[in-house]
């Protein structure tokens, strides 16, 4: 007879009564006003940033709130005192594993289901495992653009060798800050061929702060399937990390087969954390790559001696092995945190004070900005030029005033600021006097 998880930790002597999740003692949060708006000095009041400097930077890599930390904390104590807990955490199904009730957590801000969620360390593992795993045919390619990070590349370009695909990039628009909705849909229309088997995005773009209507070319990418079969069905793949968390759009509503995302940038939780959503219907289109714990299926047909079903679940796509696992459990509390804020005044939030920026730095004589000032095309990131420094310089001498800025990691590199809910109107304030001084 096979030997399932549940009947191993019978024999292992473990009992479901001891796979609670850690309880938080904290004190409630009082984040919200009397007039039910977000208290923003209470919000920030979360963060252990030091008040020395302006932090413009959170988006790169975020500061863990109270909540947060607290979750991580606690778990960490909870598995310092008895390591095996781990082997309940994740395999008791009595009362549905840990990871199970994180991506509930998750899937309800993204607005889909629990099974349709794959846990993954960081962006770059999640499209590094949804491009390594596309079954794709030699001849057929993945099509993506001139303006994607080094990792969606890379990906792209290390799965199209080992399949003998092809890759190839186009240029969505002629200018990030003139883009349009409606020449980035006819670019991605025209640049569609019977052969793309996989178009590759990004949703908002590190490079420029350029938004994508990622609904009205999932749109495009929908019209091409028309008349094809289910094996040449043409797949979106987004990178969605910075519109995740600073967006009131839910992930499941974007019209993309895949988004990929860590959650510890604009969602701001535990370092080290991330995820795939994808469609039902599309994650048979993918292989798992690395055998996972976060579904049991694999290991009950391994242990039966029978094969796996080619039709993969999301589960099959979380890397197994061991993790952060005080990290990835403590995810659920950021999103928790979101949850009580609400999605709409933290995109809310992010705009008012991007906007800002993008308003007066488009007014500066000595600036360039590449980001474009229509809300609906922005979302948290300003990229800009000085004029007569270089990116390295401009940074440089905003570091020097104490504030945190960054150059953007491409060919042609931008200074980049983008103001999150630990920041204030002043900090965004004194950041635009400084520009301006340059």
């Amino acid at each position: 007879m096979a030997l399932d998880r549940r009947s191993f930790l019978a024999r292992a002597g473990l009992t479901a009564a001891a796979t609670g999740l850690v309880a938080s003692k904290a004190t409630p949060l009082r984040l919200l006003a009397a007039n039910g708006e977000p208290d923003w000095t209470a919000v920030r009041a979360l963060f252990d940033l030091s008040p020395d400097l302006i932090h413009l930077s959170s988006f790169f890599i975020s500061s863990h709130p109270k909540p947060v930390r607290d979750a991580i904390d606690a778990y960490r104590r909870k598995i310092d005192a008895n390591p095996f807990w781990v082997d309940e955490a994740l395999f008791d199904t009595a009362d549905g594993t840990v990871p199970e009730k994180v991506k509930g957590t998750i899937a309800r801000y993204c607005g889909g289901a629990a099974a349709e969620i794959a846990l993954v360390p960081s962006t770059t593992v999640g499209l590094a495992l949804l491009y390594n795993g596309v079954r794709i045919k030699p001849g057929q390619e993945i099509l993506t653009t001139e303006h994607d990070h080094y990792v969606h590349h890379e990906s792209i370009r290390l799965s199209s060798e080992k399949n003998g695909a092809t890759a190839r990039k186009i240029a969505l628009h002629a200018s990030s800050a003139q883009a349009s909705e409606a020449e980035m849909v006819a670019r991605l229309r025209q640049a569609i061929t019977p052969k793309t088997r996989v178009v590759g995005l990004t949703w908002v773009h590190s490079s420029t702060g350029l938004r994508l209507p990622i609904a009205l070319l999932a749109d495009v990418v929908r019209a091409a399937n028309k008349g094809r079969s289910d094996a040449d069905r043409c797949l979106l793949i987004v990178d969605g990390v910075h519109g995740f968390g600073c967006s009131d759009e839910s992930v499941a509503a974007l019209g993309a087969d895949f988004v990929a995302a860590s959650t510890h940038k604009w969602i701001f939780g535990p370092r080290g954390t991330g995820l795939v959503w994808g469609r039902a219907d599309a994650w048979p289109h993918i292989r798992p790559t690395v055998p996972t714990f976060d579904s049991p299926v694999p290991f009950d047909r391994w242990a039966a001696g029978q094969p796996l079903d080619p039709k993969t679940q999301a589960g099959f796509l979380s890397p197994g092995g061991f993790a952060a696992f005080e990290h990835v459990f403590a995810v659920e509390a950021a999103f928790k945190l979101h949850d009580e804020l609400g999605r709409a005044n933290v995109t809310r939030r992010v705009r008012e004070l991007n906007g800002r920026f993008c308003s007066e730095l488009a007014a500066m004589r000595n600036v360039t900005l590449h980001t474009p000032v229509d809300p609906k095309l922005r979302a948290g990131i300003v990229c800009f030029e000085v004029k007569g420094l270089t990116t390295d310089e401009t940074v440089a001498r905003l570091k020097a005033k104490r504030i945190v800025a960054s150059g953007s990691p491409y060919a042609v590199s931008y200074a980049r600021v983008a103001a999150g809910v630990m920041n204030t109107e002043d900090e965004v304030e004194t950041a635009l006097r400084e520009i301006r001084a340059l």
